[in-house]
C-alpha cells in the first residue's frame, strides 16, 4: 500500500524520553507532558528477559501481556496530549500489543478523547518456531542450538512500521520487540522525510533514540561525579531538539533535577555500545567514534557527527527459555571477623541441605553463589580492602526442581542459633522462583513481514531493500599517542576518567571517557585489554576487546562471560554489570605529576572546597 502524500516538516522536532524500562516512574510522562512542549514522547519498557515476565502474566490472564505502567501512566494526560497535538510511540506492547491498545482505547473513551491508535505487528516468530528449528539456527554468541522448549521468540523490529503509522496519522503507536531506539529514529523520519538509504541521518536518529531510552541516566542518574548532581528527588526526564541533519540538543524541562553536561552525556552515548564503529540496528550500522558533544547552554549539550552505512541482512532475534528455579536469601554477620564467620556460616546452611537433598532423592545444586556484601571481595576480588566488622552474606543457588530448593528455604533460619555470633537480618522463609535464559540469534530480514494494524486499517510494509553484502567499518581510531613526560605520581583511574557500565547478556559493557581530551594517550597507554582482563580475572571468563572511541576521548572495553550468565540467569548481586565501571575506576593509574591540579580526586576532595 502506497502511504499518502505528506508535505515533510524542516522546522525542529522536540521527543522526550518518558519511560526507560517497566518500573521507571510514571511521573516523568506528566513533568514532560506539563513543562516539557514535545511533539514526540517515546516509552520504552521491554529489557532482554521482560518479555518472558509478559509471558507468564498472559498465560494467568489472556488479557495481559503488556506494560500495564504504560496506560496508567498515560491515561490521566490523554486530553493534555490530545490538545498539545503531541503524539506517542512505544514498546509497551510486549507480547500483546492489540491488548495494550483496546486498554488505552477504553481509558481514551472514558477521558471522552478520540485517538487513533496503530498496532504493529510481525515480531512474535513463535507460531514459526518449527520453521525456524529446521533452519538450524545457531546462539549468535555460543552456537549452541536452540532450546528444546521456548517461553517467547521476537525480533528486534525497525522504525519503518512506526512511520508507516505515522503517516497516516496515527496519535499513538504501540508495538511488541523492537530496537529501542527505533521510536525516536521513526518520529525524526516521518517529521523530517529522511531517505532509508540515508544512513548519516538515520545513525544521527538512532544516537537521538540512544541517548532518550534510558530517561534519567541521560539527566545525570548515574554519573560517575555524583555528588554534583541535584534534585534525584525530581530528576529531570531528557528531551531532544531534533534538527533536519540529524544534529540535535540535549535537554531537559525547566526547574527540574539533575545535570546535563558533556561528560554526562557522553556516559549514556557510550552504554551498552559494543562495538561503537559498528552499532548493528535494524535501519542502520552506527559509527559513533566520531560523535562530539559540546556545551549548548546551561543544562544542555549539542550532538553531533554520528555517521552510519547500510544495516546487516537480518534482524537479532531474542527467545526466552525457562531454565529450573532459584532461590535468594540474605543474612547480616556483625563483629570481629565477620567474613570469615559469615562465609563459613552460609556454607554450613548449604552444606546441610545438601545432606538432606540427598536423603530426599534430589540432585545437587546446579550452581552456588556465596557473596559477603560489605568485604568488596564479589566486585574487587584480590584488590579488595582488609575486612570488614559488618557484611552482608547473599546466598543464590539454582536446582531444576523448585521443591529441592524449598528445603534449603527451610533450613537458612536455623543458623541463627546454631551459627555465629553476631547474626541477624532474616528475612522469612524465601520461595524458589522461575529463571529464564535469553538466546539470541539472527534471521533473514526478508522472511519477516511487517504489518500495522491502524483502527481496523490493515498496512503491509514492503520488504527492505537489499543491501547487498554487509561490511564492517573501521571508524575513526586514535593516532599513535603522545605521551605525557616527567616525574609520574599513582592516582585511581577516577582521577582522569569518569565511566558506565552495562550489559547484553553475559556480557559487560564498560566505557572510559577522559576527563580532559589529554588524559586519553596515558588511559590507552595503562588500560589495556591486559590490564582490564586482570582486574576483572574473578569476574570475567571470557576475552576482553577494547574499542577506540576518539571524539569522546574515550575507550569501550567488552567483556565475554562476564555475569555469570547475565539477567535472571546470574545467581550474583550484579547480574548486569552496573558496578562494574566503579571498579574499573578504581584501577592506579601512573599520571604525570604536573598534571595534578587538573585531576580530580574524588568525593573527599570535593567536599572539602
Amino acid at each position: 500500500m502506497t502511504p499518502p502524500t505528506m508535505q515533510k516538516a524542516s522546522t525542529p522536532l522536540r521527543i522526550g524520553g518518558a519511560s526507560a524500562f517497566w518500573g521507571d516512574s510514571n511521573d516523568g510522562v506528566r513533568q514532560l507532558v506539563e513543562k516539557g512542549e514535545c511533539d514526540f514522547l517515546v516509552f520504552d519498557y521491554l529489557a532482554e528477559l521482560t518479555l518472558s515476565i509478559m509471558a507468564g502474566a498472559r498465560a494467568r490472564k489472556p488479557e495481559l501481556g503488556y506494560a500495564t505502567d504504560f496506560v496508567l501512566a498515560v491515561a490521566p494526560l490523554l486530553k493534555a496530549l490530545k490538545a498539545g497535538g503531541t503524539k506517542v510511540l512505544s514498546n509497551a506492547g510486549g507480547i500483546n500489543p492489540h491488548a495494550c491498545a483496546s486498554a488505552l482505547r477504553d481509558a481514551a473513551r472514558a477521558a471522552g478523547v478520540e485517538l487513533r491508535i496503530a498496532v504493529v505487528e510481525g515480531d512474535d516468530l513463535l507460531p514459526r518456531e518449527g520453521e525456524i528449528r529446521a533452519a538450524g539456527v545457531r546462539e549468535m554468541w555460543t552456537g549452541a542450538p536452540l532450546p528444546s522448549s521456548l517461553t517467547t521468540m521476537n525480533a528486534y523490529l525497525g522504525a519503518a512500521p512506526i512511520v508507516a503509522a505515522l503517516d497516516r496519522q496515527a496519535d499513538v503507536v504501540i508495538t511488541g520487540r523492537c530496537a529501542d531506539s527505533a521510536l525516536a529514529l521513526a518520529a525524526l523520519i516521518h517529521h523530517f522525510g529522511w531517505d532509508q538509504r540515508d544512513y548519516d541521518k538515520l545513525a544521527a536518529g538512532s544516537l537521538v533514540g540512544h541517548i532518550l531510552e534510558c530517561t534519567t541516566q541521560t539527566t545525570g542518574g548515574l554519573y560517575t561525579d555524583w555528588w554534583r548532581v541535584r534534585g534525584w528527588d525530581d530528576m529531570g526526564y531528557p528531551i531532544a531538539e531534533c534538527a533536519a541533519d540529524g544534529s540535535f540538543v540535549l535537554t531537559k524541562p525547566p526547574g527540574t533535577g539533575g545535570l546535563i553536561e558533556p561528560l554526562v552525556a557522553a556516559e549514556q552515548m557510550l552504554y551498552e555500545v559494543s562495538d561503537p564503529a559498528n552499532y548493528l540496528l535494524p535501519d542502520v550500522t552506527c559509527d559513533f567514534t566520531g560523535v562530539t558533544i559540546v556545551p549548548a547552554g546551561q543544562d544542555r549539550v549539542r550532538f553531533s557527527g554520528a555517521r552510519g552505512h547500510a544495516p546487516t541482512p537480518t534482524y537479532k532475534v531474542s527467545a526466552t527459555w525457562a531454565d529450573g528455579h532459584r532461590l535468594t536469601t540474605t543474612i547480616t554477620f556483625v563483629g570481629s571477623n565477620a567474613v570469615e564467620k559469615g562465609r563459613r556460616a552460609v556454607e554450613a546452611v548449604v552444606s546441610r541441605s545438601q545432606r538432606l537433598m540427598r536423603k530426599a532423592g534430589f540432585p545437587d545444586f546446579a550452581e552456588v553463589c556465596i557473596e559477603v556484601l560489605g568485604s568488596e571481595l564479589p566486585s574487587y576480588g584480590s584488590s579488595a580492602r582488609p575486612d570488614a566488622r559488618e557484611v552482608v552474606v547473599r546466598l543464590a543457588v539454582r536446582h531444576a526442581d523448585a521443591k529441592a530448593l524449598n528445603i534449603l528455604g527451610k533450613e537458612i533460619s536455623p543458623i541463627g542459633t546454631a551459627g555465629a555470633p553476631g547474626t541477624t537480618g532474616f528475612s522469612g522463609r524465601p520461595k524458589a522462583s522461575p529463571v529464564y535464559r535469553i538466546f539470541s540469534f539472527l534471521w533473514p530480514k526478508h522472511g519477516l513481514a511487517p504489518a500495522v494494524d491502524l483502527d481496523g486499517e490493515r498496512i503491509s510494509l514492503a520488504p527492505p531493500p537489499n543491501v547487498g553484502e554487509w561490511l564492517a567499518s573501521r571508524g575513526t581510531t586514535y593516532s599513535p599517542p603522545l605521551l605525557p613526560q616527567g616525574e609520574r605520581v599513582e592516582l585511581p583511574l577516577s582521577a582522569i576518567a569518569v565511566a558506565r557500565s552495562g550489559d547484553k547478556g553475559d556480557v559487560a559493557h564498560v566505557a572510559i571517557i577522559a576527563r580532559k581530551p589529554a588524559f586519553a594517550a596515558l588511559i590507552g597507554e595503562q588500560i589495556t585489554e591486559a590490564a582490564v582482563t586482570a582486574w576483572f580475572i574473578h569476574l570475567a571468563r571470557g576475552s576482553v576487546k577494547r574499542y577506540d572511541v576518539p571524539g569522546m576521548h574515550a575507550y569501550n572495553f567488552v567483556l565475554q562471560e562476564a555475569l555469570g550468565g547475565g539477567g535472571a540467569a546470574s545467581l550474583r548481586n550484579d547480574p548486569l554489570g552496573k558496578t562494574f565501571g566503579m571498579v574499573l575506576l578504581s584501577h592506579p593509574v601512573r599520571v604525570p605529576k604536573a598534571w595534578l591540579a587538573e585531576t580530580d580526586q574524588g568525593f573527599d576532595g570535593h567536599m572539602a572546597e
